[in-house]
């Protein structure tokens, strides 16, 4: 079995190793225009000679799942998400769950000196981690690490903001400060 291919989207075309013989096609790949292509998001899989991307299920949260949400509403000591992503399989239209982001789970230091509007807005992109199981379909989750927090936002301008520190993010068409609680970009390494 051979597991050296990057996750595809629908539509993507599979790329094959070099010198690899023409697989038959399984499950989620199909042929257009002489290359293979994705009906599945997944990883491709080669079993044999066939080449399938399995169907990957979507599971609810669990403590300690990553998920991704929408910020849909703020108060003065919590953020509501919207989850529509759990460990990086997103969930069926319809599905999503409830997220509730507590002052004392925004950042690990100063928890005490916390203020939920300097740190998310409504319509923000959140990556954060699953504490525990709230009531009925609602989990408490945190971006109490660096590589979790505001992941996308977007200005008053209506700009896509750069993280510009940990608590900063800059409009690139005014040039304007706003405050949230950024995730660190997977990309970065480790300081």
């Amino acid at each position: 079995m051979l597991s050296a291919f990057p996750v595809v989207l629908p539509g993507q075309s599979v790329v094959l190793p070099a010198r690899a013989p023409a697989p038959q096609k399984g499950t989620g790949v199909y042929e257009r225009d002489g290359q293979l292509r994705a009906s599945l998001f997944g990883t491709p899989r080669l079993e044999g000679t066939t080449l399938s991307i399995p169907r990957v299920q979507p599971h609810p949260p669990a403590p300690g799942s990553i998920v991704i949400g929408l910020v849909t509403r703020l108060s003065p000591l919590q953020a509501l998400l919207s989850i529509t992503v759990v460990d990086d399989i997103p969930l069926p239209v319809g599905e999503e769950f409830t997220g509730v982001i507590r002052t004392q789970d925004v950042r690990a230091t100063e928890k005490d000196r916390v203020k939920v509007g300097d740190c998310f807005r409504g319509g923000d992109v959140v990556r954060s981690q699953v504490i525990s199981l709230g009531d009925a379909r609602s989990y408490f989750v945190t971006t109490a690490r660096n590589d979790l927090g505001v992941i996308f936002a977007t200005s008053e301008a209506g700009a896509t903001l750069e993280p510009v520190s940990w608590q900063e993010m800059r409009c690139p068409k005014t040039g304007n400060i706003e405050k949230r609680k950024c995730a660190k970009p997977l990309e970065l390494p480790s300081s």
